[in-house]
């Protein structure tokens, strides 16, 4: 990998100083309309909207390869922007959510483990293509220490009706401190396709993912992190909790999702039957072979095993959706439905304790009926969507959204939820090594009420969001203050019986100034709440100046600034490798420091390259810089990658 990419950049100066005048040769910038098309002699035209990314709802965008400062901020792991996000320290490892509003909700119960699913992609996060020729995208980007992180994607379509991509992301991260090595790879395969009449659609996908996190625990002492003595400055030298810990988490899914016109001719009228199957097994692992060094002997309590913890947590799911489709070109489409949800959560082993029973397995099964509208016609796109299960279990959901599109430039919309959700399997049962790490609840559901206002303008993009929890649940640090004394972490699930009221504005805005911009997005957020259950910083913010550049007839194009990335104080949740989850905590504090990036982008042709200088003010600023309470954040790192689009 290192030998390609030093030929990547070999290769860059020759594209750039031997070619002549390119006019838009596949640039597909955002500023390019659609006339913009590959021109080869003798062939035909192949113009931008030939190259689509569909999404499940069928949303469509194109295939983009400009460079923008948008482009910068998800030139990261996740492939996507992490405002509101903070990364712990090696690439690959979990991220502390600071923005709430982030979260997303579903009414059926999930197999939890949250803190190690933010790469794990979902079934709603597939993107299926459609592509005039074959298409590839490479990404490359350097790690901390050992390590490359590589994202390959192929798209190809047989006939104009049948698609077919294949794509692998994997990373290897040594890192920086004692046992925190990543190791991820996710395989996914995709499919589309549809009859020459048209009455029949089908996108379907096979996902096998694994992420691996080698897990510390933390540095045991932060007032040598925090004394900036030179000793310390490697970071190998600090003593964490875990030495030999890993993590590990699993998942294949097989998903279908496709439709049929009934009548023959489509008209002003049609009748569809559609079907959805998604089938997925996940396992959660915690590895510990040595239960009894100095540093973590007492960490997470007392263990049944002096040595070789193996803690495994199984779950499937299947789940299958049915609906009959109404669709009237003037009045919009009607949806009734009927779906059938079964999991198995499951262990090997059946635990008697002294004060209950702990079951080996929980599974369900959970049938719902609803309806969805959708609207769209001229400026006005509406869903509306009602489920209610008809199972003994009681959940239900409504949503409803509304986007009026005044014209190209601004937009505005309107969502607003109301969910009766099932706790995530995990609050109910969980079986560990560690004795306090044992339980089986029956926890009631949650109640989330949501609203959210959106806007987009040419001056500013801004969204407002105020939500309601009822039953409120979440891990937190059961501790005594004599297992606190002892550096112990006891955390168990907990439901709140209380309200809590979270309000969050978030607004953007770029200022430009001849080759000059400033860049700025602000977020802040409110709770109310009677106890310190959802915490988050009240204000975040993330500001970039940088210049832009266009040289050698426009061949080159770069950007080049500096990024401040800031957070105030707050009780941010602390993380826990033997749960995989992130708990509430009332000890200590972080935020309130700045975090300087500096970089350099450049674009040729289809070709992005990216330099970053992270955190470069680290040594200047004081060593108080965290991602959780025992967890430091990043050091001064250079990093540097690419992205490389080919159209055949």
């Amino acid at each position: 990998m290192r030998n390609f990419f030093f030929l990547c950049f070999l290769a860059l100066p020759l594209t750039l100083f031997s070619q002549q005048k390119i006019q838009n040769l596949l640039g597909f910038d955002t500023k390019y309309n659609s006339t913009d098309s590959i021109k080869k002699s003798k062939e035909k035209v192949a113009t931008i909207d030939m190259y689509r990314v569909i999404t499940l709802e069928r949303d469509t965008t194109y295939i983009d390869t400009s460079l923008t400062i948008k482009k910068l901020y998800s030139f990261n792991y996740l492939r996507k922007d992490i405002f509101g996000l903070m990364p712990f320290s090696n690439e690959g490892q979990t991220y502390n959510t600071l923005q709430y509003s982030l979260n997303a909700f579903s009414p059926l119960p999930e197999f939890g483990f949250k803190a190690k699913h933010f790469n794990f992609l979902e079934a709603n996060q597939i993107r299926y293509s459609s592509v005039a020729t074959p298409v590839t995208e490479l990404y490359f980007k350097t790690v901390m220490k050992q390590g490359q992180n590589v994202d390959a994607f192929f798209a190809l379509n047989m006939t104009p009706r049948l698609n077919f991509s294949i794509a692998y992301k994997g990373l290897r991260s040594e890192g920086r401190y004692v046992n925190q090595m990543t190791s991820t790879g996710n395989f996914r395969f995709t499919t589309s396709y549809n009859t020459k009449n048209k009455r029949y659609f089908a996108n379907a996908h096979f996902v096998s993912q694994d992420i691996m996190n080698e897990e510390n625990g933390g540095i045991v002492s932060v007032e040598d992190f925090e004394s900036g003595d030179p000793a310390f400055i490697n970071r190998d030298r600090l003593e964490v909790y875990l030495t030999d810990a890993r993590s590990f988490l699993k998942g294949k899914r097989v998903f279908l999702d496709h439709f049929f016109r009934i009548n023959t001719t489509e008209g002003n009228n049609n009748l569809y039957v559609s079907h959805q199957f998604n089938y997925e097994n996940k396992y959660f692992e915690f590895n510990q072979p040595t239960v009894g060094s100095s540093s973590s002997a007492l960490r997470y309590g007392e263990s049944y095993k002096t040595s070789g913890i193996n803690d495994q947590t199984h779950y499937n799911k299947t789940y299958n959706k049915v609906g009959l489709i109404y669709e009237n070109n003037t009045l919009g489409k009607f949806q009734f439905f009927v779906d059938d949800f079964f999991h198995n959560y499951y262990y090997n082993q059946i635990l008697i304790l002294d004060d209950q029973t702990i079951p080996s397995s929980i599974s369900q099964r959970i049938n719902s009926i609803g309806g969805q509208y959708d609207y769209r016609k001229n400026k006005w796109n509406g869903k509306f969507l009602f489920s209610r299960s008809v199972t003994n279990q009681s959940l239900s959901d409504l949503e409803a959204k509304m986007q009026y599109d005044w014209n190209e430039d601004i937009q505005f919309s309107f969502q607003y939820q109301n969910m009766n959700k099932l706790p995530n399997v995990n609050y109910n049962l969980y079986q560990s090594s560690y004795v306090n790490y044992n339980w089986s609840n029956d926890f009631k559901n949650e109640k989330i009420n949501s609203i959210t206002v959106n806007a987009t303008t040419p001056w500013v993009e801004a969204s407002v969001q105020y939500s309601t929890f009822n039953d409120h649940l979440y891990f937190n640090d059961v501790s005594s203050p004599e297992q606190t004394a002892l550096k112990q972490q006891i955390v168990n699930p907990a439901q709140y019986g209380g309200v809590i009221n979270y309000l969050s504005v978030k607004a953007s805005r770029e200022f430009t100034f001849w080759k000059l911009a400033l860049d700025n997005t602000l977020l802040y957020q409110k709770v109310d709440q009677s106890d310190a259950v959802l915490n988050v910083p009240e204000f975040l913010t993330r500001n970039t100046l940088y210049f832009s550049q266009e040289m050698f007839h426009k061949s080159l194009f770069f950007q080049t600034g500096i990024t401040l990335n800031y957070f105030t104080n707050y009780y941010a949740n602390d993380y826990n490798p033997v749960i995989g989850e992130f708990f509430a905590q009332n000890k200590k504090e972080i935020g309130n420091f700045a975090n300087f990036d500096f970089f350099f982008n450049a674009r040729i042709q289809r070709t992005r390259v990216y330099v970053i200088a992270e955190h470069f003010n680290s040594s200047l600023s004081g060593y108080n810089y965290y991602s959780a309470p025992n967890t430091p954040y990043r050091d001064f790192t250079i990093r540097f990658g690419v992205v490389w689009n080919f159209f055949q």
